[in-house]
This record gives C-alpha cells, sequence and structure tokens, in this order.
C-alpha cells in the first residue's frame, strides 16, 4: 500500500494502482452501479489531454520533458492500455471531476513510474499541475464528451447505418418485381412491389444520417479554454487555438473552437439534439422491424409473406416453433435507446448558472445508446434482413385477391359502382374480375390492362 493525500486527509491506496486518491474517493463514494466510462470515452478523453500538453507546451508553460511524459502515455491510453485503471462509476458527482482527476491521476502515475520515480510522487509529474494544466473538469469534460461522440458517431453508428442502409437496397432490387397487396390502416391497399417497401427503408437510412449529419456538426463545437467558468482563468495566450489545432490533428475531425465558452459549457443542446435524431431513427427502426414481424407471421395462420432467417428455436415447449428473434431483440434496443434520450432531455435543463453539471449521465447515455444501437443495426442486417426469402406467389395471391383492384376501375365505371362491386367482392368472395365481367361493365381485353397489377405496382394504370 502507499499513502496520499489531498486537501480532505490521506488515504492508503494499492502499490500497484495507478489511480490516486481523489479516484479512491470517488470509488468510495459512488458504488453504484458497477457501470465504468465507455472505452471510447477514455480514449477521446486521453487525446485531450495529449492535445492540452502540446498547447501548454507550445505556449511555453509546460516543461518540454515533462510534456512528452504526459503524451506517451496518452498514447499508452489511446491505444487500449490501463483500461482497468478508469473506476469510477458513470454515476457519479456532478460535472464529471472524479473521472476527469481518474485521467490525471492515472497519467500522471504512469508518467512518473516510466520516469524511474515512485507513483504519488506528484511534485515531479502532478495530477494538477502539469496533467491538468490550463485545464478544468468543466472545459475539458464536455470537450471529451464531444471528441468521443463525434468518434462513436464515425466509428459505430454511421457505418452500421450504412451496412443495413445496403442491405435493404439489395433486397429492394432483389424484390423489385415480387408484387404484393399494399396495405393501408392493416387493410387491403393498392397493389406494391415488395422491393418498394425495402426501398424506402432504405431511403429511410440516408434521411436519418443527413439529420444526423446536422446534429453532429453542432457537436463538433469545442469549448476547451474556457476553464473554470467559461473566462479562461489560468490559461496562456494561444493555448485555446492550440488545443483545437492539436486536436484536429491527432483525430482527424472536423473540430472548431466554441463561438461562445460560455455558452458551451452552460448548454447541453447540441447533445439533445444529437440524441433527439437517435431517437427519430430509433422510433423508424421500430416500425421496420414490427412491419417485418407482420409479413413474416405464421407461418400457416398469418400474412406469412416473407421468411426470415432461422436463428435459434422459438418455443420451450412448442416444437419446430422458430419466432422473429433478431427484429425483436432489435425493437428492444431502439426502445432502450427511446429511454436514453429521455434522460438526456431531462439533464439537458438540469444545470445552473455557468455550469451544467449533468454531464456524466448524458455522456454514459448517450454513448451507450451509439454503442448497443450500433450493435444491433449490424445484426439486424446480416442475421436477418440479408437472408430474408420472399413467399411470390403468396403475395401474388393475396394482391389478386384483394378487394382494392376496384380503385384502378373507378377512373373508368366511377367511384359509386366501383364500391358497389368491392362490396360484393367482399360479401361473395368473387374476384372483382368476374363481377366486373358478369355486370358487362367492360369487355375482357380493356379489364385485363386496367387489372395488370404489374402496372398497378408502378403506377402505370
Amino acid at each position: 500500500m502507499r499513502q496520499e493525500k489531498d486537501s480532505l486527509g490521506t488515504l492508503e491506496l494499492p502499490d500497484d494502482a495507478y489511480y490516486g486518491i481523489q479516484t479512491l474517493r470517488a470509488v468510495q463514494n459512488y458504488p453504484i452501479s458497477g457501470l465504468r466510462a465507455h472505452p471510447t470515452f477514455i480514449r477521446a478523453y486521453a487525446i485531450l489531454k495529449k492535445a492540452c500538453a502540446r498547447a501548454n507546451e507550445r505556449a511555453g508553460v509546460l516543461d518540454a520533458n515533462i510534456s512528452k511524459q504526459i503524451q506517451d502515455v496518452c498514447d499508452e491510453i489511446i491505444q487500449g492500455g490501463l483500461r482497468d485503471q478508469f473506476v469510477v462509476d458513470v454515476f457519479q458527482a456532478g460535472a464529471g471531476t472524479s473521472t476527469n482527476m481518474n485521467v490525471n491521476e492515472v497519467i500522471a502515475n504512469r508518467a512518473l513510474e516510466k520516469s524511474g520515480a515512485k507513483r504519488g510522487e506528484y511534485e515531479k509529474i502532478s495530477p494538477n499541475d502539469h496533467v491538468n494544466m490550463s485545464q478544468s473538469t468543466n472545459d475539458t469534460y464536455p470537450t471529451a464528451m464531444r471528441l468521443s461522440t463525434l468518434l462513436l458517431m464515425r466509428e459505430r453508428l454511421f457505418p452500421a447505418m450504412e451496412t443495413l442502409q445496403k442491405s435493404f437496397f439489395a433486397k429492394a432490387e432483389e424484390f423489385s418485381g415480387a408484387v404484393k397487396s399494399g396495405r393501408t390502416h392493416l387493410q387491403d391497399a393498392v397493389p406494391i412491389t415488395l422491393g418498394q417497401e425495402f426501398g424506402a427503408w432504405g431511403s429511410m437510412m440516408i434521411r436519418h444520417a443527413k439529420r444526423l449529419k446536422g446534429a453532429e456538426h453542432d457537436i463538433s463545437f469545442l469549448g476547451i479554454g474556457g476553464s473554470a467558468a467559461g473566462s479562461g482563468l489560468n490559461t496562456p495566450v494561444g493555448y485555446r487555438d492550440c488545443a483545437i489545432e492539436e486536436l484536429r490533428a491527432i483525430t482527424g475531425l472536423d473540430v472548431n473552437p466554441s463561438v461562445d465558452l460560455f455558452e458551451a459549457m452552460q448548454s447541453l443542446a447540441p447533445f439533445v439534439h444529437l440524441m433527439s435524431g437517435i431517437k427519430n431513427l430509433a422510433l423508424d427502426i421500430i416500425k421496420i422491424s414490427g412491419d417485418l414481424r407482420l409479413l413474416c407471421s405464421g407461418p400457416m395462420t398469418g400474412l406469412a409473406e416473407i421468411t426470415l432467417p432461422p436463428v435459434q428455436p422459438g418455443s420451450s415447449i412448442m416444437p419446430g416453433k422458430v419466432n422473429p428473434s433478431i427484429l425483436e431483440m432489435v425493437s428492444q434496443v431502439a426502445m432502450q435507446v427511446v429511454g436514453c434520450e429521455t434522460v438526456v432531455s431531462y439533464a439537458s435543463q438540469g444545470g445552473q448558472l455557468e455550469l451544467n453539471v449533468m454531464m456524466p449521465v448524458v455522456q454514459f447515455n448517450i454513448a451507450f445508446s451509439i454503442e448497443i444501437f450500433s450493435n444491433a443495426l449490424e445484426i439486424m442486417a446480416r442475421k436477418c434482413i440479408d437472408g430474408i426469402i420472399a413467399d411470390r406467389e403468396r403475395m401474388r395471391h393475396y394482391a389478386e385477391s384483394s378487394g382494392s383492384l376496384v380503385t384502378a376501375l373507378a377512373p373508368e365505371i366511377g367511384y359509386m359502382q366501383a364500391a358497389e362491386i368491392a362490396k360484393e367482392s367482399l360479401k361473395t368472395r368473387r374476384s372483382i374480375r368476374a363481377i366486373v365481367l358478369e355486370r358487362g361493365l367492360m369487355d375482357e381485353k380493356k379489364l385485363n390492362e386496367v387489372l395488370d397489377i404489374e402496372k398497378m405496382a408502378k403506377g402505370d394504370v
């Protein structure tokens, strides 16, 4: 064990711990969930600390040797090292001070060790005076939030959405000639193709990606350099611009300084904007999953127009039963995302005056949502959409027996007479075609042209 001292007193820490006394206090104070910060958030924090060390060195306030030692440890963390040392619960004191100090202490102690000193010899490399130089939790935590969110969007959610989009469009092409009955209000409607349904879902992914790109841009304005309250107290001249420049170089992200550093600390609106867009996508995914579950319902007593790839037995008591398990999982994940958006929305108005202290719960819910949603979308594409098979005969039977075919007759015989034919067809279970011919309303050649379901599906009649 080793001893460390802070303004509240002295505590003993395990000798092999890279974190320090302030991290230990957080561990003792907040044994809440057992959940830890997302790895990408820790990576983003290390990227930020590296950029700040460079900026401080360039501004002439940080010794070049100490700066290099800090940067070397940051690189180790960026590459995935020391992850077991970030031990603070995601539910913690406001603003994220515990997480910031966890990062500062790990970097300082690892740098001390690599330089041949002992952990805790902070007079040589200090978590506060060196690693946290020119910084505050109040500007580093929201900046790390923005960086991690941008990284997660770029590396996880956008690729997952693109994968699903391609799967939808591939099926749209495969099923372009598969005519079926459309359905509105869950009732028979005019013919469409299965390909048109899948194409609409692919288009939804494109539209959602465009919306999220706009929200992503909103996230890209950083408040680093604002220090404790937005005034930039204790930051050297040029530090802020240097830090942004270094972040752009390290990450390749198109980040820029916030126009108003006070606003960047007080408002979480950019995160609400982004999370609302993710929720919007989740709602459409729930709708699509529900549509697919309807289309595969049965197989003997439902629509059974499509068959999903089987992934597991569906019942512990009914042999041979197979359920739409992937879609059920995806719907539950999307519902969880909707719940996370509610938390983010409430947290956005939870700050007071110069700081929104509810940032940790926002960070957790956004990172958690992107992680689980990205995984679900990729699995949905690979284990469900890509393997869907269409029952073209069954779909055509439904389409040809639907009373909604009279819609194409209305311009020829009038709406009211077409409605009468539809009612008779439903009552007698006779086809529209047979009733029209029986009544002599149209000759067979003309009727065949009007009731061509392929043309109807394309809107050509």
